[in-house]
C-alpha cells in the first residue's frame, strides 16, 4: 500500500494494513540542526503538504507598520481600512525565535463589528495550477491539503480575541452571529470556486478550539461551530471530499459535535492535562465515523527516551487500532524547539519505526 492511498483510506474510513504515520512541519527558522529529522519524515513517513486555498481571494491589502519594542521584540500594526472607517490590531513579533503576542485585535465592541460587517466579500479569482503541481510532486508519497483556514467561529474570535468573543457571545450575541454567516459565505465561496476547479479533495480547517470548554459549554460548541461549519463541510462531501479538523483543548463533552458537523479526521484528541480524553474514549466515540490523528504530546519528543516513546506509540495503536481502520499517529504539534533538532530526532524516530513494523 502506498503513502497516498494509506492517506486515502484513512479520510475515508476504510481498512489499512497499518495505522499511517505523519508530523506536522512547522520547523523553527533556519535551523540546520532539524535537517535529519525532515529528511526522516520525508523518507518514511506519510506526506502532507498544504496549499493555501485563500490565494484565490482578492482584498484591499491592510496597511501595515512596525515600529521598535525592546530588544526581544517590535510591534506590528495593522490597520485595516472599511467604509465605515479604520481597524487597528497590534501583536508584538519576536526577534529572538520566540513566538509572536497579540497586544490587541481589531475587534473591540459591537461599533468596531459593524465596521467589520461593512466590508464587501473578497473577489475570487486566480490561477490553482499550482495546486495540481504540488499534488503530482507529491505522488504516491502523500497528499495536498488543500488549506480553508480559520473555521467561522474561529476567525470571529481571532478578530476579537478570546476573552471579548465570550462577552460579546453574551452581550451582543447577534453581531457574533451576523460575523459567523459572513465568514461561512466567503469560505463557501471559496469553496465553489475550487471545487469548480477540481482542487481537492482533502481539505483542513481550524479554529474550533476557541469554542470548547472551560471558556465555552457545549451548547455555544453547537451555536457557533457545529452551525456554521457543516454548510462548509456538507458542500465538501457532496464533491467527494474529505475535511481534516485541528482543535486542541478539552473535547470530551463536545467530540459528538466533530461528528455531527461532519468531520473527516480529527486532531489531535489530548488526555489530560492537556486535554480530558483518552485514546480508548476517543476511538470508542469515533469508531467508523471519524479518523483519529495523534496523540503523543509533542513535548514527549524533547523530554522522554526514544523507549518511552515507543512504548506510548504501542499503547496508542493497541487502544485505537483494533479494527484496522481510522489512525494516523502524530505528535499533537509542529517540532518547536530552536536548537534542539539534533536532541528530539531520536524519539521521533523511535514512533516511526514503531508504526513501521506494526504487524510485519
Amino acid at each position: 500500500m502506498t503513502r497516498r492511498e494509506r492517506l486515502r483510506r484513512c479520510y475515508f474510513h476504510e481498512e489499512l494494513d497499518r495505522p499511517a504515520v505523519y508530523s506536522r512541519t512547522g520547523f523553527p527558522p533556519n535551523d540546520p540542526g532539524y535537517d535529519q529529522l525532515r529528511a526522516y519524515l520525508s523518507e518514511y513517513t506519510e506526506l502532507k503538504h498544504g496549499w493555501d486555498s485563500s490565494r484565490v481571494e482578492f482584498e484591499i491589502p491592510p496597511g501595515i507598520k512596525t515600529e521598535p519594542y525592546s530588544e526581544d521584540f517590535r510591534k506590528k500594526i495593522t490597520i485595516l481600512h472599511t467604509p465605515k472607517g479604520d481597524l487597528q490590531a497590534t501583536h508584538f513579533v519576536g526577534l529572538k525565535n520566540q513566538p509572536g503576542m497579540h497586544e490587541t485585535f481589531f475587534l473591540k465592541d459591537r461599533a468596531d463589528a459593524e465596521k467589520y460587517l461593512s466590508l464587501s466579500l473578497p473577489e475570487l479569482s486566480g490561477d490553482t495550477s499550482s495546486f495540481f503541481e504540488l499534488d503530482a510532486q507529491l505522488g504516491d508519497a502523500g497528499i495536498v491539503d488543500v488549506s480553508l483556514g480559520f473555521n467561522p467561529a474561529g476567525h470571529v474570535a481571532e478578530l476579537f480575541g478570546s476573552e471579548m468573543f465570550a462577552i460579546m457571545s453574551v452581550t451582543d450575541r447577534d453581531m457574533i452571529d451576523a460575523l459567523c454567516q459572513r465568514r461561512m459565505k466567503i469560505l463557501i465561496n471559496r469553496l465553489k470556486f475550487l471545487l469548480s476547479r477540481k482542487v481537492g479533495p482533502y481539505f483542513s480547517m481550524l479554529g474550533q478550539e476557541y469554542i470548547v470548554p472551560p471558556l465555552h459549554g457545549p451548547a455555544d460548541f453547537y451555536a457557533f461551530n457545529v452551525k456554521y461549519d457543516k454548510p462548509i463541510i456538507d458542500l465538501v462531501h457532496e464533491a467527494g471530499g474529505r475535511i481534516h479538523i485541528h482543535c486542541h483543548g478539552s473535547i470530551k463533552d463536545i467530540f459528538q459535535g466533530f461528528i455531527d458537523m461532519g468531520a473527516d479526521v480529527l486532531h489531535p484528541f489530548e488526555p489530560p492535562p492537556q486535554g480530558n480524553i483518552t485514546a480508548r474514549e476517543a476511538k470508542h466515540l469515533a469508531r467508523d465515523k471519524l479518523c483519529l490523528e495523534g496523540n503523543i504530546q509533542i513535548h514527549r519528543m524533547y523530554d522522554a527516551s526514544p523507549e518511552d516513546i515507543r512504548q506510548e506509540t504501542e499503547q496508542l495503536i493497541r487502544d485505537t487500532f483494533d479494527d484496522h481502520k481510522g489512525l494516523i499517529v502524530c505528535p499533537s504539534a509542529s517540532p518547536y524547539l530552536p536548537g534542539q533538532g539534533e536532541a528530539c530526532f531520536p524519539q521521533y524516530k523511535a514512533m516511526i519505526d514503531t508504526v513501521l513494523e506494526w504487524g510485519s
